[in-house]
C-alpha cells in the first residue's frame, strides 16, 4: 500500500511539474506572440514620432527608432550631406543615392525592414514612410496607419491592416 502512495505521489509530482511547464510555456508563448519587432514609419519633422516609439516600447515590444539607429549613427538627413539638397537636379539627386551616408543609412533602414514583423505609419509623413510602408504590406507584412490629428482623407490606407486614431487603439491593434 505504501509503494502505491508513493508512486502516486510521484505521479502527482510530476502532473504538477508537467502542468506548471506548460503554463509557464504558454505564457512564454503568449508573450512571445503579443510582443511585435515594429518599425516605425514617419518624417524628421513628426512631432509625434518620439511618443510613439516610447509608448510601444513600454507597451513591451521591440521598436526600430531611426532616428537613433542600433548602427550608433547618427539618423540620416540629407542636409548632411549638402545643405543645398532642396536645389539638386535630378540629376544631382541620383548621384547622392550613391553617397555612403546615404549607403549606410538605406542598409540600417532595410536591415530593420527586414527583421520587423510590422509597419506603424505615422502622419503626418512623406514619401519615404510611405515607401517603406508599401515595401511592408507588399512583403506580406502587417502595416497599421496611425493618424493622431486631422489629415487629407487617403482610400488607398485600405491597403493597410488599419487605422488607428488613439495611442490607446494603436496598442490594441498591436495585441490582436
Amino acid at each position: 500500500m505504501i509503494v502505491i502512495l508513493l508512486q502516486a505521489a510521484k505521479l502527482y509530482k510530476n502532473v504538477r511539474i508537467i502542468i506548471s511547464c506548460t503554463v509557464e510555456l504558454s505564457f512564454f508563448l503568449y508573450i512571445c506572440i503579443m510582443m511585435r519587432k515594429i518599425y516605425v514609419a514617419s518624417s524628421w519633422r513628426n512631432e509625434f514620432y518620439p511618443e510613439v516609439v516610447r509608448a510601444l516600447r513600454d507597451a513591451g515590444h521591440e521598436v526600430y527608432d531611426f532616428r537613433n539607429p542600433p548602427s550608433g549613427d547618427p539618423g540620416f538627413k540629407w542636409s548632411g550631406i549638402s545643405e543645398n539638397y532642396m536645389e539638386w537636379s535630378p540629376e544631382e539627386y541620383r548621384e547622392q543615392l550613391s553617397h555612403p551616408k546615404a549607403i549606410r543609412q538605406f542598409a540600417n533602414d532595410i536591415e530593420a525592414m527586414e527583421g520587423c514583423d510590422t509597419c506603424v505609419l505615422v502622419l503626418p509623413c512623406g514619401r519615404s514612410a510611405h515607401t517603406e510602408a508599401g515595401w511592408f504590406a507588399g512583403s506580406g507584412k502587417r502595416v497599421l496607419v496611425y493618424i493622431p490629428v486631422r489629415q487629407e482623407p487617403e482610400v488607398m490606407y485600405k491597403l493597410f491592416d488599419g487605422v488607428c486614431c488613439t495611442m490607446e487603439e494603436l496598442v490594441d491593434a498591436l495585441a490582436r
